[in-house]
């Protein structure tokens, strides 16, 4: 590689994680109130192997996938104040057209990024932007959960779960999670209050008069859940589905709000995610570190679904 130049992760057609391949791209530059950020880890998301799949909304390839970055400012763009070369800052490219964390270099606006904690390596805090973000803004913003009120978090020991699960708790909710018996423990030492083990169990005759449900799975988790809300209940779908008309439909006729929600990058949220970490009130789990060569590997486990917290590439510096 050359000053000018930088490796990436790219794809030149849709298919299974053989398709990802290390490519030689130009080095971007920041434009006004962007950073470039030299990217040291870069988490992983369910929506990366859709999207290499499927295309999804970002279309045909070649594109260079990746949301979540955690690195050092090496530039700034003009007009750009908050921070400048030689910072630590974590952050998530827009959603989905900013995708681009698998590379050494990314280039976004400033704001979506905010000053990574000293309590977290790069490894760490490349594994929350995209799912702490989502997390939160399910929980908070959308769900708008309060102290005293029963949560139920779908796939509680996964990416975004794991995190929900904490957050849900940090506002004084009484938390419940479905996830497999062997994630239980794991679970119950985030705060998790009740635990259905969905292999064994029908989440939606175990539990009911929720206030809230936070749905990471979809297909028929949604219809399902909207036995276990007490009328002025709030479901917030996390995947985007063609039933969405319909889930919305049937919540209405219950007095129940369904929502479908996109994550969005915003330096309010990310710097809550900072504060929550820094107040030993929000942990990450890490399943898995690879260096970026290693992203179709990466890929293949994440595809898998029996993670337990995040995958994560580390990106090494050239040579």
């Amino acid at each position: 590689m050359t000053a000018t130049t930088m490796r990436a992760i790219s794809q030149d057609t849709l298919g299974g994680p053989e398709v990802l391949h290390e490519i030689e791209l130009a080095r971007p530059a920041p434009g006004p109130t962007e950073l470039l950020v030299r990217v040291h880890a870069a988490g992983l998301n369910p929506t990366d192997w859709k999207h290499r799949a499927t295309g999804g909304l970002l279309g045909d390839p070649p594109f260079v996938l990746g949301w979540d970055v955690s690195g050092v400012v090496e530039a700034v763009g003009p007009g750009m104040a908050l921070f400048e070369p030689g910072d630590e800052v974590f952050g998530m490219l827009r959603y989905p057209q900013g995708h681009g964390a698998f590379a050494e270099y990314v280039t976004a606006p400033s704001r979506h990024f905010a000053r990574k904690p000293a309590e977290l390596d790069h490894v760490h805090a490349g594994a929350l932007p995209l799912a702490a973000q989502t997390a939160w803004q399910a929980v908070a913003d959308v769900a708008r959960v309060q102290a005293g009120q029963r949560v139920l978090v779908h796939a509680a020991a996964g990416g975004v779960g794991h995190l929900a699960v904490q957050m849900a708790k940090a506002r004084g909710a009484h938390v419940v999670g479905t996830a497999s018996a062997a994630k239980h423990d794991f679970l119950r030492g985030l705060g998790a209050d009740e635990l259905i083990d969905y292999r064994n169990a029908d989440f939606a005759e175990e539990v009911g008069d929720l206030d809230a449900v936070i749905d990471t799975i979809g297909g028929d988790y949604g219809p399902r859940s909207l036995r276990t809300l007490r009328p002025g209940g709030t479901i917030v779908s996390l995947v985007l589905s063609n039933v969405a008309g319909d889930l919305s439909a049937q919540a209405g006729a219950l007095g129940i709000r369904a929502r479908e929600m996109l994550v969005e990058p915003d330096h309010a949220t990310m710097r809550t995610i900072a504060a929550l970490v820094m107040a030993d009130r929000l942990h990450v789990e890490i399943d898995t570190v690879l260096p970026l060569e290693q992203a179709a590997k990466a890929h293949e486990l994440g595809e898998k679904g029996h993670n337990t917290g995040k995958i994560v590439l580390t990106v090494p510096p050239s040579g």
